[in-house]
């Protein structure tokens, strides 16, 4: 399929739009021209980070690759190439109706050969938003929000869209703000209570609870009411990524509050327990 220059030079001049779609580009089964086989698989939280900006995920297949004159596109990195692609919308994760045809920018690496890679008719994930008063242009979120689509894929991405467009999602945690250990009235009997701060002053809190001749147990709550029956969130969960995402690795000396240097210590096994308990939260690819 021929291509004039001029809707090209049109989608350039008017706009900075552009992903560098280089290592990683992640699938999973599905081979990519574009993915070098070294590269690392997409993590929970990869596809959380990636997720949280877009107000569009569509799977698209490209329909016309054109590559942008290096005169133009001067600030091209070594060992790339910045391509006009057009793709057809084959179905829509996240976002209003965006028409059947979609145009963006990207920076794709050159093949081992210091060729364009073959993209026509591969399959893919966009993530990204629209463009205001360019129907049917769209820009990326990242460098790597381009993913080349495998089912896997698209199962593990549906799940992180639909609870980010719950209105009752957990919300975003920015730290720690008080902790204090309350003693019961038996020995080795007693709980910690932890109070995070919050985008828009949203509660969040953990409890951990200690009884005689039991394993310490905690869980989470997201509302007013600080619940002794909270439980963790399950792995790979919106509510397990704020935490584990976002918490310290330890407990701020700062947020103590109250208590004895022995309620104290106790306050900070039980907080090392739960960062512990929750996980790393893993990431194969840059972030922020």
């Amino acid at each position: 399929m021929a291509k004039s220059a001029h809707p090209v030079r049109n989608f350039v001049a008017g706009s900075l739009l552009f992903a560098s779609i280089s290592a990683p580009l992640h699938a999973q089964g599905a081979p990519s021209t574009i993915r070098t086989l070294d590269a690392p698989a997409l993590t929970y939280a990869d596809l959380v980070d990636l997720s949280l900006p877009a107000h569009v995920v569509v799977k698209a297949d490209i329909t016309a690759v054109s590559t942008i004159n290096p005169a133009i596109a001067t600030d091209v990195a070594p060992g790339k190439v910045r391509l006009y692609i057009e793709a057809r919308t084959t179905a829509l994760l996240v976002g209003t109706d965006i028409g059947e045809t979609l145009s963006f920018l990207a920076d794709v690496p050159l093949d081992a050969r210091g060729k364009v890679p073959k993209l026509r008719k591969m399959p893919v994930l966009l993530l990204g938003d629209t463009v205001p008063g360019r129907p049917g242009e769209l820009r990326l979120v990242a460098p790597d929000a381009m993913l080349p689509w495998t089912p896997e894929l698209e199962a593990r991405l549906r799940p992180i869209l639909t609870e980010l467009v719950n209105p009752g999602q957990p919300p975003v945690i920015t730290g720690v703000r008080e902790t204090m250990h309350v003693p019961g009235n038996l020995t080795g009997e007693g709980e910690t209570q932890v109070f995070l701060s919050t985008t828009g002053g949203k509660p969040a809190s953990l409890s951990i609870l200690r009884r005689p001749g039991q394993p310490t147990t905690w869980g989470v709550s997201f509302s007013e009411i600080v619940d002794q029956s909270a439980k963790p969130p399950q792995p790979e969960t919106l509510a397990w990524y704020r935490l584990a995402c976002a918490l310290p690795a330890e407990l701020p000396a700062r947020s103590l509050i109250g208590g004895s240097a022995d309620d104290q210590q106790i306050a900070q096994e039980d907080y090392a327990q739960v960062v512990r308990e929750l996980g790393a939260c893993t990431r194969n690819r840059p972030h922020g």
